[in-house]
């Protein structure tokens, strides 16, 4: 399983790239992989409120649905479009291609760092 140490993670299998005030999310490497091939992905438009720990888009998988959930509290400023036409990406390149929002967040919560989401997965 790749874990990049500079991202953050959640105990839901969202990753964190924080830059400024927005955060780039996505899910996991390990969330991808255990959803299995992804081949839709639902999610909310630019301007939409994020509220944290609350459900902002939903990954459907050959095996099953998963959702994403929102790690930050702010308003999602871009989705990533390529994924409407490529939901592969998600499992092809979590961390980079298959980012799915960015959020301007207006405040930071405690998040995971790659070794305690890594163990956190061990379990």
């Amino acid at each position: 399983m790749t874990l990049p140490a500079d991202l953050k993670y959640t105990s839901e299998h969202e990753w964190v790239a924080v830059d400024g005030d927005i955060a780039r999310i996505g899910i996991t490497d390990y969330a991808a992989d255990k959803l299995g091939d992804v081949v839709f992905v639902d999610l909310p438009q630019a301007g939409t409120p994020a509220v944290a720990g609350r459900v902002v888009g939903e990954i459907e998988s050959t095996k099953s649905v998963g959702e994403l959930y929102a790690p930050v509290d702010g308003e999602i400023v871009e989705v990533n479009e390529a994924l409407a036409d490529d939901p592969s990406l998600v499992n092809s390149d979590p961390y980079g291609a298959g980012w799915m929002i960015a959020v301007r967040f207006t405040g930071l919560p405690e998040l995971l760092s790659a070794d305690e989401y890594a163990a956190l997965t061990a379990e």
